[in-house]
C-alpha cells in the first residue's frame, strides 16, 4: 500500500484499508456529505476530519493535484489531503483506490441545509452563493464540467452563504476559459440545480409551490449579471474620469480586488474605454485580517469592518490610526462578547458568524426599546434565547 499525502499524518495507518469503504465502522463519523457516485465515508482521527471516497488511482490524484492547485491559488475549495493506492483485502484482492479530503468545518450540503430549517426565501442566497463560486472559477480559468448543489459545501456568511467545491473530478485548469466551456458549465448548473429542486420537493424538504424553473433563471440571470460587472468594458468621454473610480469601488463593494485596469483613449481623446482585470474575492476579509489577525468569510469581514467604523465614529476615534483603533475593538467589544458564549454552544456557528447575528439582534431589540441597547446586553439576551436552540454546524450529524 502506498499513501501520497501534502502533510504526513501517522494516524493515516491505522484506518482499515483493507477493508471496502462500505465496510468501515471504525472511526467513523455520521456528518451530512451530499450525493456522490462514489461511496464516501467520514473519518475522525484525534482532532483532524477528513472524507475518504473510492475512486479509481488516476481519478484519485488527478482530483489531487487539481484540488492543490485550487488551492495553491487560493480559490474556494476543501483541500487535499493525499491518495491510498495499492489496496489489497484479507484474501490479497485489489481494492480501489481513496482520495482524501480534510473536513471544511462549519459547512453543510444543501440538503442538510434545508434539514436544518432553511426556508425557500433563502434559495435566492444559496443561488448568489453557487454564482459567485462559479464566476471565481471562471475568471481563474478553471471548467468544472459538473455544476450542482451536490459537488458543493455551503458555510453561513453574514446571514447569507459562502460556497466551497467539494467535487473536482471533472475539473481542469485552462490557460485560458472559452465563452464555450463558460456556457457549458452555466448549461450544466441550470441542469443539475433543477433536477436537485425538484428532487428537494419530492421528499418534501422545500415546497411544491416553489417555482424550480424561476431559481434556475435566477441562477442564469445572477451569472451573467455578476460575470458583466466584474469583465465588462466601459466607455465614457474625459469629463467622466471619475467613473473609473466609480467602477472600482463598486468591485471592491462586490468583494473584488482590481489588479490593473485596461485603458484605452480614441484617436482624437474624445472617448475612453476602461476594462478591468478581476484577479481575487476577498477584498474585505484580506482588510479585515490585515487590521485584526481575524480570518472569516467575506461578507462577514465587510460587517466587522462596519461594526469598526461605528466603533471608531462613536468614540470620535477618527484621528487615530487605524490598526490602533481596529485591536481596541478587537480587546473591547469583539473577543468579550464571543467569550460570553458558553463552550457547549460554540460548535454551532463559527464566532464571525454569532457576532453578525448579534448584531441583527441589537437592531431588533434597539427598534423595540426605541433606544440603543448595549451589545454585551444584547450578546447574553441572544445567546440565551436563540443560540442555544440552534443546531451544531462545526461537526454536525446527518438528520
Amino acid at each position: 500500500m502506498r499513501i501520497v499525502a501534502n502533510r504526513a499524518d501517522p494516524a493515516l495507518l491505522t484506518l482499515p484499508w483493507s477493508l471496502p469503504l462500505d465496510q468501515w465502522t471504525e472511526h467513523v463519523v455520521q456528518l451530512p456529505r451530499g450525493l456522490s457516485r462514489h461511496v464516501v465515508r467520514i473519518v475522525r482521527l484525534g482532532d483532524a476530519t477528513y472524507a475518504v471516497k473510492e475512486t479509481t488511482e488516476e481519478m484519485a490524484f488527478r482530483e489531487y493535484r487539481t484540488l492543490r492547485d485550487l488551492q495553491r491559488i487560493g480559490l474556494p475549495a476543501v483541500h487535499p489531503q493525499g491518495v491510498v493506492t495499492g489496496r489489497l483485502d484479507a484474501h490479497g484482492e485489489e481494492l480501489p483506490s481513496a482520495l482524501l479530503t480534510q473536513h471544511l468545518q462549519f459547512s453543510l450540503p444543501y440538503r442538510s441545509l434545508f434539514a436544518h430549517g432553511l426556508s425557500a426565501d433563502s434559495l435566492p442566497a444559496l443561488v448568489d452563493a453557487m454564482v459567485v463560486l462559479l464566476v471565481r472559477l471562471h475568471l481563474a480559468d478553471f471548467y468544472w464540467g459538473d455544476v450542482s448543489l451536490s459537488n458543493v459545501l455551503f458555510r453561513r456568511n453574514a446571514g447569507g452563504f459562502a460556497a466551497y467545491l467539494v467535487d473536482a473530478e471533472t475539473g481542469e485548469l485552462k490557460t485560458s476559459l472559452s465563452r464555450q466551456l463558460r456556457e457549458y458549465d452555466l448549461t450544466v448548473a441550470t441542469e443539475n440545480v433543477f433536477a436537485e429542486l425538484l428532487d428537494l420537493q419530492a421528499s418534501d424538504s422545500l415546497p411544491h409551490e416553489v417555482p424550480a424553473h424561476d431559481v434556475v433563471a435566477l441562477l442564469e440571470d445572477r451569472y451573467q449579471a455578476l460575470w458583466d460587472e466584474l469583465t465588462a468594458a466601459e466607455q465614457f468621454s474625459p469629463h467622466e474620469m471619475w467613473r473609473i473610480e466609480q467602477r472600482v469601488a463598486r468591485l471592491n463593494e462586490l468583494g473584488f480586488d482590481v489588479d490593473e485596469l485596461d485603458i484605452v483613449t480614441d484617436w482624437d481623446g474624445e472617448q475612453i474605454r476602461i476594462q478591468p482585470k478581476v484577479v481575487e474575492e476577498g477584498h474585505h476579509r484580506r482588510e479585515l485580517q490585515a487590521l485584526t489577525g481575524l480570518n472569516v468569510e467575506d461578507a462577514q469581514a465587510q460587517r466587522l469592518l462596519n461594526d469598526i467604523a461605528s466603533f471608531t465614529a462613536h468614540f470620535d476615534l477618527g484621528r487615530e490610526d487605524r490598526s490602533l483603533v481596529a485591536n481596541r475593538w478587537l480587546t473591547e467589544i469583539y473577543e468579550p462578547v464571543i467569550d460570553l458564549v458558553p463552550p457547549e454552544a460554540r460548535g454551532k456557528l463559527e464566532p464571525a458568524e454569532i457576532f453578525h447575528e448579534i448584531l441583527v439582534h441589537r437592531w431588533y431589540l434597539s427598534e423595540q426599546a426605541g433606544h440603543e441597547v448595549g451589545i454585551f446586553e444584547t450578546a447574553r439576551d441572544y445567546i440565551d434565547r436563540y443560540l442555544m436552540e440552534k443546531p451544531e454546524e462545526q461537526l454536525a450529524a446527518d438528520e
